[in-house]
């Protein structure tokens, strides 16, 4: 018998999904667009269900390649998700100094007045560590998310700034599940090929 313990649906129980937590695929999720990856909750109701932004998919395009008119960004761009890849997302630490930011966690905030961004970038006020931005976004009905939740496909994880702005993009998922400690810290090292294991 094998002394290996498996994640399943039990370790989840009573965690709640609301916006400001993170999804993390499962250890051996093999959906290209989702693979270790981490998905930060963006907004999540029963009428609208849930949009996030994936954390951890930096795409080799500069800002200015995407999106015309836009005051020049060194920073790297990320794809958000799979969904409206012509749409721009951005997620900050500058808290009201943008308006109608929505804040997910503490110094994290999504969305807010572009045209402000737009403002504060040309007079260089914004740093590349201080926003990022995202083509697309990875979004579910809700009953969908919920039938995924209990298939197993995704871990729930609580949102910090450093996860979005100070780490690594290749090591994220793996600095997320090994946080949470216990069971999650053993699934942190399983490796992507469970005929490897």
């Amino acid at each position: 018998m094998s002394d290996k313990i498996f994640w399943s649906y039990e370790f989840e129980k009573g965690k709640e999904l609301t916006a400001g937590s993170l999804l993390l695929s499962e250890p051996f999720m093999y959906d290209e667009n989702f693979k270790r990856t981490v998905v930060l909750i963006c907004d999540h109701t029963e009428e609208n269900g849930t949009v996030g932004l994936t954390l951890n998919k930096p795409i080799n395009l500069r800002l200015n390649d995407l999106v015309e008119e836009f005051p020049h960004f060194d920073g790297t761009v990320f794809l958000g998700g799979p969904v409206g890849t012509d749409n721009l997302q951005f997620l900050h630490r500058l808290g009201h100094k943008i308006e109608n930011s929505i804040q997910l966690a503490d110094n994290l905030y999504w969305g807010g007045d572009i045209e402000q961004v737009k403002e504060l970038m040309m007079r260089k006020e914004i740093r590349a560590k201080d926003i990022r931005f995202f083509i697309g976004y990875s979004g579910w009905g809700h009953e969908q998310l919920i039938d995924e939740l209990k298939e197993n496909s995704w871990i729930i994880a609580k949102a910090s700034v450093q996860y979005v702005f100070d780490s690594e993009n290749d090591t994220l998922w793996k600095e997320v599940m090994s946080n949470m400690g216990g069971i999650y810290n053993t699934m942190a090292r399983y490796p992507e090929n469970p005929a490897l294991n």
